[in-house]
């Protein structure tokens, strides 16, 4: 049995939004990265906002959870992860 003690680590482990698919935030391909958020948010019928913020709020929770133990390479391809998962939303700045 695994004991969890902290809240972060019950969240992405029990979360009732989204299911990811297994190591999504440590791929190497940044758009594959977004294209998978996008799809299992898409597919959630237990999220409780839009796709879109569904996504990227899980991107963001996991960057801001690993902090500065996120190497600098992951850290960059998820910050591109970001601007691809605003692109296949078409949520980019400018673009309203």
């Amino acid at each position: 049995m695994v004991v969890e003690n902290k809240w972060s680590q019950q969240v992405t482990r029990h979360s009732n939004a989204l299911d990811l698919e297994p190591g999504v935030f440590t791929w190497d391909d940044p758009k594959r990265i977004a294209a998978s958020l996008k799809r299992s948010a898409e597919i959630s019928r237990r999220r409780k906002a839009d796709p879109f913020r569904s996504a990227m709020s899980m991107l963001t929770f996991y960057m801001n959870r690993a902090g500065k133990n996120l190497p600098c390479e992951q850290r960059a391809r998820l910050e591109q992860a970001k601007q691809e998962l605003r692109r296949l939303f078409g949520k980019l700045p400018g673009s309203a």
